[in-house]
């Protein structure tokens, strides 16, 4: 679900992963939920964003930040 959802073009905002090809960033939508927006009003706030896009932006990020660190 999520591989689908998220892209990215390195032609398109940089290459930073956005939400289906559209110029909406997987940060836009972190930085909604980060002001305190809910799920309802980031869907009103950007209205090209479908419901499962904002799990799929949730997911990627939690991937993101999940990953080994190495300690000498």
């Amino acid at each position: 679900m999520t591989s689908s959802r998220i892209t990215h073009n390195p032609a398109q905002c940089g290459g930073k992963p956005c939400i289906r090809g559209m110029r909406i960033r997987v940060s836009d939508v972190l930085d909604l939920y980060a002001a305190g927006l809910s799920s309802e009003q980031i869907l009103a706030e950007l209205p090209d964003l479908e419901a499962e896009d904002l799990p799929a932006a949730l997911s990627y990020a939690a991937r993101e930040v999940d990953h080994p660190v190495l300690v000498a």
